[in-house]
């Protein structure tokens, strides 16, 4: 049995966490086969999220527990999470619940079983099923489609946020990455496969959020320059310096 903490980043949600964490927990119970706990991760929220996570750590002692990030951004939220976890796997998902919760079992076992260091779900794969808007649908393919070309990432979608990863790779590869915002998921993808991790995909079933907190545009902008500062200083490597190692760790 495999400890597991999935992280749930969250900004302004005092909302949406109360019941995002009771579907959660419920899907736990009827997946026995880890120790799960969700970890709040409160990333500067300015209304009662904090007090609302500080309930549910309360309510459900043991299961949840709170982080209070004081800066936004989800590559911080994620990088003072997982760092800070003792758990044999780390993940995390959106709030909003966004990606089907049945797909978390083909998420961590692969890590749980050694199969896999890195394992990431995709909404752009030809078996995954969405539901979003032509903008957003037509903004993430472009921005794969430049992911691929510039930076070389062999992923059909780098955004999905929906991700774990086993702790000696969290351990290693977050602090290699250098953003602390929207870029950090594909700026740890790509430090992962330059590095010779083993990454796996994970088709998803994705409904969007029409209360989302994400600017699509601001995001994909920001997004485009942290490609460009890869592209230009390389990506970082193990042990020092940048570019792609001489040996891998198979895949």
């Amino acid at each position: 049995m495999a400890t597991v903490d999935v992280v749930i980043p969250v900004y302004n949600e005092e909302r949406a966490l109360p019941g995002s964490v009771a579907q959660t927990l419920a899907f736990f119970d009827a997946h026995p086969e880890h120790q799960w706990r969700i970890v709040v991760a409160d990333n500067a929220s300015i209304d009662r999220t904090l007090e609302a996570a500080r309930g549910l750590e309360a309510q459900y002692a043991g299961r949840v527990a709170v982080l209070h990030i004081p800066v936004k951004g989800r590559g911080i939220a994620l990088r003072t999470a997982w760092l800070t976890s003792a758990a044999d796997v780390v993940a995390y998902m959106d709030v909003d619940l966004s990606t089907d919760l049945a797909h978390l079992p083909a998420l961590v076992d692969p890590i749980a079983r050694g199969e896999v260091d890195v394992a990431y779900g995709t909404r752009l794969h030809r078996d995954s099923r969405t539901n979003r808007s032509f903008k957003r649908e037509f903004i993430s393919r472009a921005y794969v489609f430049i992911l691929r070309t510039i930076a070389g990432l062999r992923v059909t979608d780098a955004q999905c946020g929906f991700k774990a990863m086993s702790r000696e790779a969290a351990r290693t590869l977050v602090p290699l990455v250098r953003d602390n915002a929207w870029f950090f998921d594909s700026e740890l993808l790509l430090v992962a496969q330059e590095n010779g991790y083993r990454l796996r995909e994970v088709p998803v079933r994705w409904e969007e959020d029409a209360d989302t907190r994400v600017k699509i545009v601001k995001t994909a902008l920001d997004d485009l320059r942290g490609i460009w500062r890869l592209k230009r200083g390389g990506v970082p490597r193990v042990g020092g310096g940048s570019g792609r190692p001489a040996a891998g760790r198979g895949g």
